[in-house]
């Protein structure tokens, strides 16, 4: 294999291997819609724990009454039925398995909360769970486990899967611990439960029902199977999972493993901003002042209120540049940049909003150019070998 091919991404791979790359048309859902499908996939979580669909009495845990009572107005509603009839794997639509208990009166959750004594809650949802609030804190991890059936067209998939391993066993890919704060995004790779997963497609964002965004993932797995689960939940797995990793892209390089302490490594984002401030220091020279730093979050996050915010000088950027980078310590690689770089450091003063005077840091006299240049250094492990010439803005033997 020719470097050129070992470097090319995995959308590349499978353009040259005749794989129509083109995503298909998403399905989107309201959140009450997807409330409905969280709620039917904690019933069939419950299913393959107890081996047996949940059921009514006196006898039975609260939850596993929830459950059952959630069951059957999924079952007599068509329109929660239809939405959740592809997912049903274990059956549990069908009348036949319909199990009611004889003198059963309560048409809802809130009915049996009620009479539990438990404070109803104000939706009226057979998935609205906040009044369960304590046991599905403990029980988080139902609400991620996505439903796996029969890749339809995995043979567009196999063939990346056989070359990324052959990648790894030639060493051409990396397998990386998956950092608790790590990102997951359409085309990464991970081993999960001993399975290698592709990220075919990131959904919509909708809000989940711990308040945060969450997204609806294709996951499609080595074994011919996927799965449609929550990224929330898979990057809980990914980090429970001792044997959880992260699969890196050929394209990434060594990366730096000769600074990182086993204990401290993880993933990042080497992010470059340009300001947009009218400060005449800044206008004159804006193509070549720019803010370079280290970021594990994200990039769009981490710049959300520039204006407010001295670091930024108190104006609005924008990125002009990022590279994700694996295995490294962010706090040491953040600092070697800005040691790198010092001798192009701007020297600037700005008042806050309280018109106090600051000193930003991490704005640099450095053309974009030079930024990629010391990238690549970094990657190959040659940055130690060279220096950066401010006055003549190339970088030099060491």
């Amino acid at each position: 294999m020719t470097d050129s091919k070992e470097r090319k991404s995995n959308k590349s791979l499978l353009e040259e291997l005749g794989v129509d790359i083109t995503p298909a048309k998403k399905v989107t859902h309201t959140p009450k819609e997807e409330r409905i499908i969280a709620g039917f996939e904690e019933i069939q979580r419950f299913v393959e724990e107890h081996g047996r669909q949940p059921q009514h009495g006196e006898g039975k845990d609260i939850f596993e009454r929830l459950y059952a009572t959630r069951l059957d107005r999924i079952r007599s509603l068509d329109e929660c039925k239809d939405l959740v009839a592809g997912l049903d794997h274990q059956g549990l639509l069908t009348a036949e398995n319909a199990i009611a208990e004889p003198g059963n009166e309560y048409k809802s959750d809130a009915e049996l909360l009620a009479e539990l004594g438990v404070e109803a809650p104000k939706e009226n949802d057979v998935t609205f769970l906040k009044h369960v609030k304590p046991r599905a804190e403990v029980r988080a991890a139902s609400d991620v486990i996505g439903q796996r059936k029969p890749c339809e067209d995995f043979e567009k998939f196999k063939p990346m899967f056989d070359s990324i391993q052959a990648d790894i066993k030639a060493g051409r890919r990396k397998t990386i611990p998956f950092a608790k704060d790590g990102t997951i995004e359409e085309g990464n790779l991970f081993i999960v439960s001993g399975q290698k997963a592709y990220i075919a497609e990131v959904g919509e964002a909708f809000t989940g029902t711990d308040g945060r965004n969450e997204y609806r993932l294709r996951v499609i797995f080595d074994n011919g199977v996927e799965s449609n689960q929550l990224m929330h939940s898979l990057q809980k797995r990914l980090w429970e999972d001792e044997a959880g990793r992260r699969i890196t892209d050929t394209s990434m390089g060594p990366l730096f493993d000769s600074i990182s302490d086993e204990e401290d490594t993880s993933s990042g984002t080497i992010y470059v901003l340009r300001s947009k401030s009218d400060h005449p220091i800044i206008s004159e020279r804006r193509n070549l002042i720019h803010k370079i730093g280290v970021t594990g979050g994200s990039v769009k996050t981490r710049i959300a209120n520039a204006k407010l915010d001295p670091t930024f000088l108190m104006a609005d950027v924008e990125v002009v540049a990022t590279y994700e980078l694996y295995n490294i310590s962010r706090t040491k690689l953040e600092n070697i940049l800005h040691r790198f770089f010092e001798p192009a450091k701007l020297d600037i003063q700005i008042k806050d909003r309280f018109g106090k005077p600051v000193i930003p840091r991490e704005w640099f006299l450095v053309p974009l150019f030079i930024v990629d240049e010391v990238v690549e250094k970094i990657k190959d492990g040659s940055i130690g070998e060279y220096r950066y010439d401010a006055k003549g803005a190339k970088l030099v033997s060491a």
